[in-house]
């Protein structure tokens, strides 16, 4: 994900998330982390057909990693994007020898939480009112990074 991304991307976002959406400044704070020697994000967008359909981020320092963000167009779902995305930060923390991963889930997005136990995560607990407004509980998982193997991603149209 590159600056020109953010105006797509936040279009997405407010599609997908209109009542928790990311703030412009949000996405430029992570982008300035995501660069150079020191970098500890990878944020990556997904395009099929000259548009932004999906984009994730990362965080990784210190053997942790912490998804930050992950969105596939609702015209995706059922496509495998999301596990595309996922598998892309996956590679990612592997390189970057994080230790473990984990993630924040909306409780009631059954959706996604399938899709990350599928990658072998696992609820290790809960922060009430994570996400704002409406008090939503989000359920943490964590995945050990010890022994997996990420299968190498191909043709997948995403762009870091």
């Amino acid at each position: 994900m590159r600056w020109w991304d953010i105006e797509p991307v936040l279009a997405l976002e407010h599609d997908l998330f209109p009542e928790d959406a990311w703030s412009p400044g949000m996405f430029w704070s992570e982008l300035a982390h995501a660069r150079g020697p020191g970098a500890t994000r990878r944020y990556v967008v997904a395009e099929a057909g000259g548009r932004i359909v999906g984009y994730a981020g990362l965080a990784a320092a210190g053997g942790l990693g912490d998804v930050q963000t992950i969105a596939a167009a609702r015209d995706q779902w059922g496509t495998g994007l999301g596990s595309r995305l996922l598998t892309d930060l996956l590679q990612h923390a592997s390189a970057a020898e994080c230790e473990e991963v984990l993630l924040e889930v909306r409780v009631d997005n059954i959706r996604a939480q399938k899709l990350y136990e599928r990658f072998g995560f696992e609820p290790i607990g809960f922060r009430r009112g994570y996400y704002q407004p409406g008090n939503v509980d989000a359920l943490v998982m964590r995945l050990p990074m010890q022994g997996l193997h990420i299968q190498d991603v191909q043709g997948t149209g995403i762009n870091g």
